[in-house]
């Protein structure tokens, strides 16, 4: 059988995406996408192997007048493109993300009358979501009070799709080194990198005994790699790490924005964190995630205005002062793992499936 896979732009919306189809080829079906060229499911879904239907959609949140009305203006063309790509490729059912791309794939398979399942992977549910909330035969959240957002008895907590490498993380004991992992995505975090950079002389005076490992981004790695040299410390400043897994293992402590693919790997890891949740996130829906990980313990949520040098400083040495603080931080994340979600997602497509057969 044949699926459609929704939803793109960001890493948190491609990536589940991605482990939710590789699910559904090992059982021998037929995964292929919707994107937009721009998005990073442009490059990942192509090179995991899987065909694209490219949609022409762009944003409405936070994107300004004149990308809104013309959103608005793609959005009917949009909805009829897809629907006769519908018609040619024939899935038994939709799996979508959310996300402005999913906008005209799920109005287009509402139309077709192809069931559909999506997927909330924040605490609180994006436009997108919101919308087709009612349209949709399962919505699967990360989160237990996302849930309210939907019909009742429509959504299931399920979490979201992660890589297995995560899950396989050992609990690390300390050793003699703290070893913090700073991480602000792939494309890095500018606040992180200042903060980071402004607290190596309070680590260097006075500090606990620390080791970094800081994801600063392409562009920003350079200056910064020359500047933590210099500062004495031990550790590493690099572009980006091609083996993340690897890089929660080492950690004790992990500092990252929140959005939902960071709070998965976070959970499935067991990983104690200081979250800065990025302020202009659609809905805010970064705070929202972080805030239920710090009423559980797992994790100190810092605002980004609030995130400076002296701050981080102070947060990791307290952290490394407390006897067992960071190993209850660890086992307070750990219930948030759900480590069959890619699974369970491919049952109910297939059972939508066989139910609309």
């Amino acid at each position: 059988m044949k699926f459609l896979m929704a939803g793109g732009g960001t890493g948190g919306h491609v990536m589940p995406a991605l482990a939710v189809a590789r699910e559904l080829k090992r059982r021998g079906h037929e995964p292929f996408f919707a994107g937009t060229r721009s998005g990073l499911e442009a490059t990942l879904v192509p090179s995991a192997g899987f065909p694209i239907e490219w949609v022409e959609i762009g944003g409405l949140k936070r994107v300004g007048l004149a990308r809104t009305l013309r959103t608005l203006w793609q959005l009917p063309s949009s909805t009829l493109a897809m629907a006769a790509a519908l018609g040619r490729w024939r899935p038994a059912a939709v799996f979508s993300m959310g996300g402005y791309v999913a906008g005209p794939v799920m109005l287009a398979a509402w139309l077709r009358r192809i069931p559909m399942v999506l997927m909330e992977p924040n605490a609180i549910p994006g436009m997108t979501n919101r919308w087709m909330g009612r349209m949709v035969k399962r919505a699967l959240v990360n989160f237990a009070e996302t849930a309210a957002h939907f019909p009742p008895g429509r959504a299931e907590v399920t979490g979201v799709p992660v890589r297995p490498e995560f899950f396989a993380i050992p609990p690390k004991p300390r050793g003699a080194k703290l070893v913090v992992l700073i991480t602000g995505g792939s494309r890095g975090s500018r606040t992180l990198n200042q903060a980071a950079r402004q607290s190596w002389p309070l680590f260097k005076e006075s500090g606990p005994c620390v080791r970094f490992i800081h994801q600063a981004g392409s562009g920003a790695d350079a200056e910064l790699a020359r500047e933590f040299a210099a500062s004495g410390l031990c550790g590493q400043v690099t572009a980006f790490i091609d083996d993340m897994p690897a890089a929660f293992a080492e950690a004790d402590l992990i500092i990252c924005r929140s959005g939902a693919g960071a709070v998965a790997e976070l959970a499935a890891a067991g990983k104690p964190s200081i979250l800065v949740p990025f302020p202009f996130a659609a809905d805010d829906h970064q705070t929202r995630n972080a805030e239920v990980l710090a009423r559980a313990g797992a994790a100190r949520l810092i605002p980004d205005a609030e995130f400076t040098g002296r701050r981080l400083f102070e947060e990791v040495a307290a952290l490394a002062a407390e006897p067992g603080a960071l190993e209850k931080m660890g086992e307070a994340a750990r219930q948030f793992a759900r480590p069959h979600a890619a699974e369970h997602t491919a049952d109910l497509l297939e059972e939508l499936a066989r139910g609309r057969a």
